[in-house]
């Protein structure tokens, strides 16, 4: 795909019958996602890259009509990809042109105090129910249950912080949060709140929770 991005976009858009142009493309967001009812070990070994864009997903449907979606996760300790990709030609637009994004490459936007604040919160975010997943995108660390349910964007001196929810749907007796429905802005939701302390973070916890 990389290689023939052209085709690419031609194919898209007579499939869809859509316009895209290929400069609106995040072409270094690009995916591989394989797709089974199940992986033996070694195909889950063999994708197990922190910074290597293949997802591994597991779909069963049982007697009843119920369809069971599962993410095969990267493990806590997986290696990076890079220095198998050094030496391989093939791979070489892979290497150029793909990014994962972590924490880390969002902390060198904060300071340490900030990257403190954000870690105060991120516990917090985590602790509001299980199955809660943390995925970094190019301009924030989304906090997802299924969908987005909040987003962060680590910035210098501060930490902009967007509730999932339409204008409307949130319970917001202090007024802390602000409405950016109709303005432009990088995370999730109709909500944003701008935090340069944890004063207000068990009141932040009730406003999130409301999306779960």
């Amino acid at each position: 795909m990389l290689q023939n991005k052209a085709e690419f976009i031609l194919t898209y858009n007579e499939t869809l019958k859509d316009v895209l142009h290929s400069k609106d493309v995040d072409w270094s967001q690009s995916r591989v996602a394989f797709v089974s009812p199940s992986f033996t070990d070694n195909q889950i070994s063999a994708s197990d890259f922190k910074d290597f864009g293949i997802e591994l997903w597991e779909i069963k449907q049982f007697e009843n009509n119920t369809i069971s979606i599962n993410t095969i996760k990267k493990s806590s300790g997986a290696p990076s990809i890079k220095p198998l990709l050094e030496n391989s030609d093939s791979l070489k637009e892979v290497k150029e042109n793909i990014k994962v994004y972590t924490e880390e490459d969002h902390f060198s936007n904060g300071s340490d105090y900030i990257i403190e604040l954000y870690e105060k919160f991120k516990s917090s975010i985590l602790n509001l129910t299980d199955g809660i997943e943390i995925q970094p995108q190019k301009y924030y660390i989304a906090f997802k249950k299924g969908s987005n349910i909040s987003d962060i964007e680590i910035q210098k001196k501060s930490l902009k912080v967007f509730i999932n929810a339409k204008i409307g749907s949130l319970d917001d007796p202090k007024g802390l949060v602000k409405d950016v429905s109709n303005i432009g802005h990088r995370g999730n939701g109709d909500y944003q709140v701008q935090i340069e302390n944890d004063k207000d973070l068990e009141y932040i916890m009730s406003l999130i929770k409301q999306v779960l």
